[in-house]
């Protein structure tokens, strides 16, 4: 369904919740661990410029399709012109805001093309909000919310090739997405909750939380290791580890 619905033949709200999800982390990527590129493709000199995330879980930054209408909802034109005329968080940030609503946009339309009912567009919506938005993930807001409920660890020397396990399982390397704390026996679906706050600076999922996770000494976010590129092996010999945008943002500056 690579910008249509040409050769897309499944109709159940889980199939549409595939198709968003792909396109979602397409721009999550786009505007964290690919910022560096996509600033760049963004130039503000060339004409109206969009981004479209594609349910491959790539994205790409073109021109409008030319067809009127078109067979999709297209996204915000023009994100490059107020590139270069406000903050780049701001920037990133509006991307975001006019992402999300491009994404539900695509959505609800093929639950309109596909003739959804009240209880099938009901559970795609249901499918879509548990996942945060873009605007969450980049401006960290679901970080921010998880540290309110979830006590931080003591200090940063453990970030760094640290892995995310259950807080039952922690030990000196646990990560402080799930800390061992005196609550801990107060029941494994407590843990669950809490675990499930934390999200990947990357793709922007809490999945695979069995996996291992490396934390930004910088911004201070959580990454699949696989997500950034980075093995346990590998972590172990970093003494500070820097994002792909973070350090992105310290090349340009």
């Amino acid at each position: 369904m690579e910008g249509g619905t040409g050769g897309y033949n499944s109709r159940t709200p889980e199939d549409v919740f595939r198709d968003f999800r792909g396109r979602r982390a397409g721009i999550v990527k786009a505007l964290t661990t690919d910022v560096e590129k996509f600033y760049q493709k963004c130039d503000p000199e060339k004409e109206n410029l969009c981004l479209y995330g594609q349910p491959n879980e790539t994205w790409e930054v073109n021109l409008p399709v030319e067809e009127v209408p078109p067979e999709l909802p297209e996204p915000a034109l023009g994100i490059n012109f107020a590139r270069d005329g406000m903050g780049e968080k701001d920037w990133l940030s509006l991307v975001a805001v006019h992402s999300d609503a491009w994404l539900l946009a695509v959505a609800f339309y093929f639950g309109a093309r596909f003739g959804f009912d009240k209880e099938s567009r009901k559970q795609l919506f249901q499918m879509i909000n548990s996942l945060p938005t873009i605007y969450e993930v980049v401006t960290g807001i679901t970080k921010k919310q998880s540290k309110e409920k979830t006590p931080s660890s003591n200090g940063k020397s453990n970030k760094s090739g640290s892995k995310s396990l259950r807080p039952s399982e922690s030990h000196a390397k646990a990560s402080k997405m799930a800390p061992p704390t005196e609550e801990d026996s107060e029941g494994e679906d407590e843990d669950e909750e809490d675990h499930g706050n934390t999200l990947c600076g990357a793709c922007g999922d809490n999945s695979a939380n069995d996996e291992f996770w490396i934390c930004c000494d910088i911004c201070e976010k959580w990454f699949h290791g696989k997500c950034v590129k980075i093995t346990p092996a590998r972590a172990e010999h970093i003494k500070q580890y820097k994002c792909p945008a973070c350090t992105a943002k310290r090349v340009r500056t």
